[in-house]
């Protein structure tokens, strides 16, 4: 089968290398532009050639489209057929500070990569194939080598997860704005339509906002979440919290008075980021905290960073 798409050399500028880097950094991805090398392949073919589950060819497929090493076309029956775009690739090295960087820049942390928690019973973590990790209700779980792997944490009432970020931006390059992403929801015994929790987000120590989410959702299967998974929530809704110059955000919404100044970032320091619902909090309902594989949003936490234009 011919490859219309595909081209002998694909020049990169300074601006794109992290996403090339990041596209070649797995070995998942890397056995897909290899399965790719000879003609063009579906989603079903990839999962069936490479012996990984579908969803996580996906994933990295689009990894792989939004450095542009493969294209997507749909294909008979509506299926998603992927073709490698070129044979080799050149990349330009930046020659002045802040160059190789993108106007946005986004830092992925997995859910279960917390770095403090406090947390107390009913709790628990589920792992990507919709298996309990440990023993539900033991907050000695959020300590486990194994939480590493959690595709969705939950806690009832009060208490928190705390990440640390590194800071990818080198001295002297100017931030506009600091946000956090992320699906989360409240968390109820299954679920509950009508069940409001209060659910912050704090910046080394500095509020952003609270979101008052209106539900712990199971009314349906999650888009991503494993058939394997039967425990009441299915899915969240992604939030934005938004730290600019003049103040912070959740979503469009005023969030509080912290800017980007009182922050205090540093390129030597890192970026405490904490999911809470504070002990005096209004409606103190817990949350559910979806990563990648789990939920409708195929992400983990995303902490993204935007350069000034100037």
């Amino acid at each position: 089968m011919s490859d219309p798409h595909r081209q002998e050399t694909i020049h990169y500028p300074a601006s794109r290398i992290l996403d090339v880097a990041k596209a070649l950094s797995g070995d998942v991805r890397l056995r897909i532009l290899e399965a790719l090398g000879k003609q063009p392949m579906s989603i079903n073919q990839l999962a069936e050639a490479l012996g990984v589950a579908q969803p996580t060819i996906s994933i990295n497929v689009q990894t792989l489209e939004q450095a542009g090493l493969i294209v997507s076309a749909q294909g008979a029956n509506r299926e998603k057929i992927c073709s490698v775009t070129c044979r080799s690739i050149l990349l330009e090295l930046p020659t002045q500070p802040g160059e190789g960087l993108h106007h946005i820049e986004e830092i992925h942390m997995p859910i279960g990569m917390y770095s403090l928690s406090s947390v107390q019973p009913p709790c628990g973590m589920v792992g990507r194939d919709g298996s309990l990790i440990g023993s539900q209700d033991d907050p000695r779980v959020f300590y486990m080598p194994e939480r590493t792997d959690a595709a969705l944490l939950w806690f009832a009432e009060s208490g928190y997860v705390e990440y640390y970020f590194a800071n990818p931006l080198p001295p002297g390059v100017e931030l506009e704005e600091l946000s956090v992403r992320a699906e989360v929801c409240s968390e109820a015994p299954g679920f509950r339509d009508a069940w409001p929790s209060d659910i912050s987000v704090s910046i080394n120590g500095h509020p952003a906002g609270t979101w008052t989410s209106p539900a712990d959702f199971g009314d349906r299967k999650g888009k991503l979440t494993p058939e394997k998974w039967k425990g009441g929530t299915e899915y969240g809704q992604l939030i934005e919290w938004r730290v600019t110059r003049s103040g912070s955000f959740v979503g469009s919404a005023p969030g509080s008075a912290t800017t980007l100044g009182a922050l205090d970032l540093a390129f030597n320091k890192p970026i405490r980021v904490r999911f809470e619902v504070r002990e005096d909090a209004v409606n103190k309902r817990g949350l559910n905290l979806f990563g990648i594989g789990f939920g409708d949003y195929p992400q983990d936490i995303v902490l993204s960073f935007k350069r000034s234009s100037n």
